[in-house]
Order: structure tokens, then C-alpha cells, then sequence
């Protein structure tokens, strides 16, 4: 027999109201944060809001797309807009780990002769790590990030090293080119709480950028929130309640992508080798819940969750080779998925 849900701890009606003011906070802070990234990025608006919902859900992102879309002008955006540091790491086939967490240097002490091994720290020592073209780099490398985006932590030379919070990694990837590339594994991959498609601009979006981008436009950005204040933002996204329907709807989209599961559509499982694990399901609830404060709402609803099931899911439905005959994508199955499964 299962163990029962545990029972959520009471909040004091001092704390609730706390939490209430919070999530009006919030609310302000995601419309200063898109009136800031405005400032630089033209158009993207769905992009800015799954990045800023992984932001107060903790959450790591692979964004896809093809060069020149500003993907890692976003990413700068965002950390300087909150006052984050930021680690650029360019991957390429020849990186080693060592040039990512960083490596002991021996050193000499000049009073006493003796010499002795200082950790010189890597790039993601920072709160906001982009990690551009991930799939560039060999897996040994890529693996490099496991730790960290799971643990907030770093190994090297028998000793372990916190990283600054809030920590987010954002990862970069071309769709297009993949020759001299290394795909991620699945390890990899579900580390990240989104995929995030990054599409073209529209033709008016497109005229605004190159105005903005070939001229001495050079905004100034104003810093909406402190690296604490995140933190704490981030702890108020865990109390945020999610009624027992919502959640088991999220659970229920993501064993529907399982082809071994009894409920899945016939599709899923005709057309997919792998579909998400739990972690899928732990993610789109965070994600439900921090959407739900970004839009100045103290609860998780059905329509968070639908609403990003699709980046939560799409890099976790592995397809066969029935799918790739057919021509199908990873995207449209997902979307497929979500119309079958309705809320109980």
C-alpha cells in the first residue's frame, strides 16, 4: 500500500500575508524585468516568459535556435537587469572540464619557500552561466555541468566548492548544424527544467532590431532585483499551494508520454522509445507555480500547467524510428499529447 501525501505544513496568518505581498512584488518585478529587457531585445515575448519563470523556479534551460536570434544577448540582459554575475563558457571539441569548474595551480609562498596548490575558480563560478553551443564540446566535457546544475556545488582536487545562488545555467544550441557535434544525454537533458525554441522575428521585429543594432543605441539598464531578494522569491514559489487536481494532472501528462504506461495514447505508443521521468513532473509543478506568481496569483492552476508542458516535455519524448520515418518531431508529438490528455 502507498504512503500517504504528507501533510503540508500550516502557514501562520502572518506568513501568509507576507507571502501575498510577496507575490504582488512579483508581479511587479516580471513587468520591470520585461520593460528592462525590452530595452535590448526586440519581440520574444513567450522566450522572456519561460526564462523568467525558470528564473524563480530554479530552473536550468536549453534554448534552440539559429544563430543571430539574440539568445545570448537575452541571457546577458537578464543577469545584468538583476544585478547577477555572469560566466560565459564558449564549448568547443577541444574544451576539458577543468577549463569550466576550474583547476588547482601550484604556487609558491614567497615568505616560506613552501609551495602549495590554490584552486583558481572556473567560469561557473557565477550566478548565471551561459554555456554557448553545449553540444559542441564531447560528453566528457558536457558532463562537467552534472554536479552543478543538480547540486549547486563543484569537485576538484578532493574538495568540493559551493556556487553562488541563485545559480542558473542557460544553454545554447544550433538545430541545424550538426556535423562536429555531440548530442546531449539523456542525463544531460533532464537536467533542464525547458527547452526553449527561439524562433525568427517577425518582419516589423526585424526592421527594430537592425535600427537598434546598427546605430550607437546603448540602453541603460535599470537592476529590479537583488541576488537575496531572489533567493528568498524563489523559497515563496515552494509555498505557493497547488490544488490535488492540478498536480495530478501533471503527472498525468507526463506517464502519458511513457509508452510503457497502460494510459498512454496509442501514438506515444507506437512513435516513442522514452518519455519523461519524475523529474518532468516535479519541474512542471514548479513551473505551474512560479508562472502563477509572475502573473500575481497565490495558486497553481491547470492552465500553468498546460501552458508549459510543452518546453517541460519535448526534450524528454525520445522517439523511435517509426517516428522519424514518418517524418514526426519530438514537438508535435508533445503537442498531440497535450490535446489528448485532458483534466479530470
Amino acid at each position: 500500500m502507498a504512503d500517504p501525501a504528507p501533510t503540508p505544513l500550516p502557514i501562520s496568518a502572518s506568513t501568509a500575508e507576507r507571502d501575498l505581498d510577496a507575490v504582488a512584488e512579483v508581479a511587479a518585478a516580471r513587468r520591470a524585468l520585461v520593460t528592462e529587457i525590452g530595452k535590448r531585445i526586440v519581440g520574444q515575448e513567450r522566450v522572456i516568459d519561460h526564462l523568467l519563470v525558470a528564473l524563480f523556479a530554479r530552473g536550468h534551460c536549453l534554448f534552440v535556435g539559429v544563430p543571430g536570434l539574440a539568445k545570448t544577448l537575452l541571457i546577458q540582459t537578464l543577469a545584468d537587469a538583476l544585478a547577477l554575475s555572469f560566466g560565459r563558457i564558449q564549448f568547443t571539441p577541444d574544451l576539458m572540464p577543468a577549463d569550466i569548474t576550474g583547476t588547482d595551480v601550484l604556487e609558491e609562498d614567497r615568505a616560506t619557500g613552501r609551495r602549495v596548490f590554490r584552486f583558481v575558480r572556473g567560469p561557473i563560478f557565477a550566478h548565471v552561466v551561459l554555456a554557448d553551443e553545449v553540444n559542441r564540446t564531447p560528453p566528457k566535457t558536457q558532463a562537467a555541468l552534472l554536479q552543478s546544475m543538480q547540486e549547486y556545488r563543484v569537485s576538484a582536487g578532493g574538495q568540493t566548492y559551493a556556487l553562488p545562488l541563485p545559480f542558473l545555467v542557460f544553454a545554447t544550441q544550433n538545430p541545424i548544424e550538426q556535423e562536429g557535434t555531440y548530442p546531449l544525454p539523456e542525463a544531460q537533458l533532464d537536467r533542464f527544467m525547458f527547452q526553449i525554441d527561439v524562433g525568427y522575428p517577425s518582419a516589423a521585429e526585424e526592421v527594430q532590431i537592425v535600427n537598434q543594432m546598427t546605430t550607437a543605441y546603448h540602453p541603460t539598464l535599470r537592476k529590479v532585483l537583488s541576488p537575496e531578494r531572489i533567493l528568498e522569491l524563489q523559497d515563496l514559489v515552494l509555498r505557493v499551494p497547488a490544488a490535488p487536481h492540478v498536480v495530478s494532472h501533471a503527472v498525468a501528462l507526463c506517464r502519458a508520454s511513457r509508452p510503457g504506461e497502460g494510459p498512454s495514447p496509442e501514438f506515444i505508443k507506437k512513435y516513442v522509445s522514452w518519455g519523461a521521468g519524475p523529474r518532468a513532473s516535479q519541474y512542471l509543478v514548479l513551473a505551474a507555480k512560479a508562472r502563477a506568481i509572475l502573473n500575481g496569483r497565490y495558486a497553481a492552476s491547470i492552465e500553468d500547467v498546460r501552458a508549459l508542458a510543452a518546453p517541460v516535455l519535448v526534450h524528454r519524448v525520445l522517439l523511435n524510428f517509426h517516428a522519424e520515418a514518418d517524418g514526426l518531431t519530438s514537438r508535435q508529438l508533445v503537442e498531440r499529447l497535450i490535446e489528448a490528455v485532458t483534466p479530470a
